[in-house]
């Protein structure tokens, strides 16, 4: 190594370790020489302990430069002659060896060396990629920078050494591209605009450095291939800018300026990372650059024209033509599916005036925007269900109410009479069909999301083998069902009726599949995650979850359509044999219980059901809830009641009901009334049951009121719709409880007992 540099290796060590053994000698030695001068003998002990301290210090230190000692000498072995530049420095940067290149090519000096003096030669802020490499070596043996300078790129590569040392490698990358590349006016910029780096040329539009793209910018940045304002030295002038991809929040850009076309070689691009072609103006593709040709997923590009490659142009192309010639309105970016992919891609098309060997053309700028698309499809469903869910939320009250009171009549009417009547069939009929249609605006809130569960802690085996009995029936003769559950199972935690519905939808979807006949087999087991399972673009957390699959050997999804199974109203079966809200009810409970579902289906050999529920601690390892039951012997029925109802027919009944089994009824169409009555401070009330969606002052509001005076009322909210979940109005409002619409005479009067 050169001697201007540093000292050689030997040197640096051995100094090192004489002066160590020279302090720790003179410290040894110190004490017994005080002790004979002045002390006598209280200090021997003292100084010889803290001299073996020394001692031992040194001697740890001595260690560690005889393993950096090492470190270094393998470094110089290998690397003094290598083509590329090689450093050595200790964490804090400090340079301890250089390579022949490292000298040559880097300018290293003698003197206080460090990595940031190095890298300040052809950076603006060498302190920030420093920082940068040592993050990343904090987080793994390796790091890598790659860096635009004005002669290039530099990729500087770092890795960890023994003894606390850092091992750098720098090379230079001057290709001619590069070269060529960066004779244009060429912006590197990091996160939110700032200016990491400009090639002479945008020095020269700008007379001299700026910070940031928004200084300079007339407007809102252009999106890539689109036109804008520059303020420039000489004024505002018309550009248009290529951007490349993010790669490490930093972006190249490079300008283009469109007052008139520019006469510009494409082959001078061939090496960027955006999609370039070149169009005469018949539309016809004269060039491309690499990552066109990859981007058309076709090798033999040119003399083809551009609507050959996608499905639609979306305009034709001699007005988009005429638009670009003559600059009006901004330029729109057209979005394309491209037909000649094997899957699903879209493609971003900007297009600008052009000029190459004298003639003029276009230049389209295309981007893959198939990820942008997939979400665009995204949002526009998840707008769609929404307002689905909107609207199933906002009939959902008015709809019950109906249905609380045709069956509420219905029930009171089957009290007079019997099973041996013959009106009884026909009331029958009619109590049936209001179940049948409270549970269709049950499926309408499921799939919103929107409904209110009742979870608790199923067994899977015991829910299942319970349900099977009916699902036999549902499958028919010619159908076999198979149930197999793995041993040992935990519970899952969910809402027992929804859950019986959502085996049940995917039974009779696969009876369906099957055209009646075949096998569907029901599997149960669990699946352990130590870490984040992504499919789907859904990401699992770590965690156990009970797996449970429906299965069957019938026509099978095809794949175009497996995107809209859970769609509302979608459905593949034939008009009048499916509503369509099947699977998009099965989605709406799976997900608002908290777990996941999946699909595979192959065309002609059948599907696969796959849905993902955590499970819940052991029972002897958990609490065991105890819940309030009240028999129908010992619950109460001489209380007063205070009924707020805003509908007339669900009031009337329900006051019937609850006179019949004994109650007092005190009754009001709105909070206000009730507000009013409670005003009597000699009325003496046991419970509320109130609505809870109502004109004007709503349920939990009035109630809250009136708790202030009365503290002890219990309270029965009832609602056929409410956004305020179970929980919540639990937490809000002491001693309640919730009774949803549509609800039977049984149901509304047992309610009523327990709380009492």
């Amino acid at each position: 190594m050169a001697e201007h540099f540093l000292l050689p290796l030997e040197k640096i060590n051995t100094h090192r370790l004489v002066a160590g053994g020279l302090v720790a000698g003179a410290l040894l030695c110190a004490p017994f020489l005080i002790d004979a001068v002045f002390w006598g003998n209280v200090l021997p002990v003292a100084g010889g302990a803290v001299a073996l301290l020394t001692m031992l210090l040194a001697l740890a230190q001595m260690a560690g430069q005889w393993r950096q000692n090492g470190s270094l000498k393998s470094v110089r072995n290998l690397d003094e002659n290598a083509p590329t530049s090689v450093l050595v420095a200790d964490r804090e940067g400090a340079l301890l060896y250089a390579n022949a290149s490292a000298r040559n090519t880097l300018a290293v000096k003698g003197g206080s060396v460090t990595i940031a003096s190095v890298l300040g030669q052809v950076l603006a802020d060498p302190s920030l990629v420093q920082m940068r490499i040592l993050a990343q070596l904090n987080a793994k043996p390796w790091a890598l920078e790659r860096l635009q300078t004005r002669q290039g790129e530099l990729r500087i590569s770092a890795r960890r050494m023994s003894a606390g040392l850092v091992y750098y490698r720098f090379e230079k990358g001057f290709s001619e591209s590069s070269k060529q590349l960066h004779e244009f006016p060429t912006l590197t910029i990091g996160r939110n605009g700032v200016v990491l780096f400009m090639s002479a040329a945008v020095r020269g539009i700008f007379g001299g450095r700026i910070r940031s793209v928004q200084d300079v910018v007339i407007g809102k940045f252009p999106e890539n291939g689109g036109p804008f304002l520059l303020r420039t030295k000489d004024g505002p002038r018309n550009y248009h800018c290529l951007i490349g991809p993010e790669r490490g929040g930093r972006q190249e850009v490079i300008f283009i300026e469109s007052p008139a076309p520019m006469e510009v070689n494409l082959q001078i691009f061939d090496h960027l990372p955006i999609s370039l072609l070149q169009l005469n103006k018949a539309g016809e593709i004269v060039g491309a650059n690499d990552a066109a040709v990859k981007l058309l997923e076709s090798k033999n590009v040119k003399g083809k024209n551009l609507a050959d490659f996608f499905d639609e142009l979306g305009r034709p192309f001699a007005a988009w033509q005429s638009d670009v010639s003559t600059r009006q309105g901004s330029n729109k970016t057209e979005f394309l599916r491209l037909s000649s992919s094997r899957v699903e891609r879209f493609v971003q098309i900007n297009l600008s005036a052009f000029r190459s060997n004298g003639e003029d053309g276009f230049l389209a700028v295309l981007s893959d925007a198939t990820e942008l698309k997939s979400m665009e499809a995204q949002f526009v469903q998840s707008q769609k269900m929404q307002a689905i869910g909107q609207l199933a939320g906002g009939i959902a009250h008015d709809f019950n109410n109906l249905l609380t009171a045709m069956s509420g009549h219905c029930d009171l009417l089957l009290l007079r009479h019997g099973e041996n009547d013959p009106e009884y069939a026909d009331l029958d009929q009619i109590r049936q069909n209001a179940n049948r249609a409270a549970a269709l605006v049950g499926q309408l809130l499921a799939f919103s999301r929107k409904q209110s569960l009742q979870p608790e802690l199923l067994d899977l085996e015991a829910t299942l083998y319970d349900h099977t009995h009916l699902l036999n029936r549902l499958v028919g003769e010619n159908t076999r069902l198979e149930l197999r559950h793995a041993p040992h199972m935990r519970p899952i935690r969910a809402d027992k009726r929804q859950f019986e519905q959502v085996i049940m939808n995917l039974v009779v979807n696969a009876r369906d599949a099957m055209g009646g006949a075949g096998v569907i087999q029901i599997e149960t087991e669990t699946l352990k995650l130590t870490d984040t399972l992504e499919r789907d673009r859904v990401r699992i957390p770590p965690g156990e979850y009970c797996s449970i699959t429906v299965e069957d050997d019938g026509c099978g999804i095809p794949e175009d359509k497996q995107k809209r199974i859970f769609e509302p109203f979608y459905t593949s079966k034939k008009t009048g044999e499916g509503t369509g809200l099947g699977l998009s009810t099965v989605y709406g409970i799976v997900k608002q219980s908290g777990g996941f579902i999946f699909v595979d289906s192959v065309v002609g050999q059948g599907t696969r059901f796959q849905l993902l529920f955590p499970t819940e601690a052991p029972a002897n390892q958990r609490a065991v809830v105890e819940e309030k039951s009240v028999s129908e012997a010992e619950s109460r029925s001489d209380g007063v009641i205070l009924l707020v109802e805003d509908e007339d027919a669900v009031r009337a009944f329900a006051s019937r009901a609850l006179r019949l089994k004994g109650f007092t009824v005190i009754e009001a169409s709105c909070a206000e009334e009730a507000l009013a009555k409670l005003n009597d401070g000699d009325m003496q009330v046991d419970v509320f049951v109130t609505d809870v969606v109502m004109p004007g002052i709503d349920g939990p509001t009035w109630v809250a009121q009136a708790l202030k005076a009365r503290p002890d009322t219990k309270v029965v909210f009832v609602s056929g719709y409410s956004e305020e979940k179970l929980d919540e109005l639990r937490r809000n409002i002491p001693n309640s409880v919730f009774l949803p619409k549509p609800f039977s005479l049984t149901q509304l009067t047992s309610t009523v007992a327990q709380v009492h």
